[in-house]
């Protein structure tokens, strides 16, 4: 297992795999999932451009010289109401380990590599974003030792 820095373009392929996947698995129990053929290239062309302006960073976990998961993780800056030291923050905004390779840690080990990341660019906090509907993740998340911070809710009009 070795989680590492993603390699562009040869880990485009793999990360587009990424994308699809957790587009379907949250299509599982979330409606408002996009499928549609163009939506992993239109996402992937925004992720880029977001890692790069917002000092990101893709990491590859793999397993077996075999690229089976990704995550993505990129600086944000908090509403002028939080306190500083906490204001301008990592944030995990993609995560995704393919269910072959599920149960071995690799989900774990990408969170500890965002954290380092998050930690060498001296934050102080790194959030994730999850749905609601998801509660594997958010178990997953808590047993990281993470709590749950902001609830967004909706209703259909």
């Amino acid at each position: 297992m070795t989680i590492r820095e993603a390699k562009l373009p040869s880990d485009e392929p793999a990360i587009l795999s990424f994308i699809n996947g957790l587009q379907d698995f949250e299509a599982t129990f979330e409606p408002d999932r996009r499928r549609d053929p163009d939506f992993a290239a239109q996402h992937w062309r925004e992720l880029q451009h977001r890692c790069a302006e917002k000092h990101g960073i893709m990491l590859i976990a793999e397993d077996a010289d075999k690229a089976v998961g990704w995550a993505f993780a990129y600086e944000q800056h908090g509403e002028l109401f939080i306190v500083e030291p906490e204001r301008r923050h990592g944030f995990l905004a993609e995560i995704f380990v393919s269910p072959e390779a599920r149960g071995k840690g690799l989900g774990r080990a990408l969170i500890a590599g965002c954290e380092a990341w998050a930690r060498d660019r001296g934050h102080k906090l790194l959030t994730i974003g999850v749905l609601a509907r998801n509660p594997g993740a958010i178990r997953a998340y808590e047993g990281s030792g993470y709590a749950p911070y902001a609830i967004t809710m909706r209703r259909y009009l």
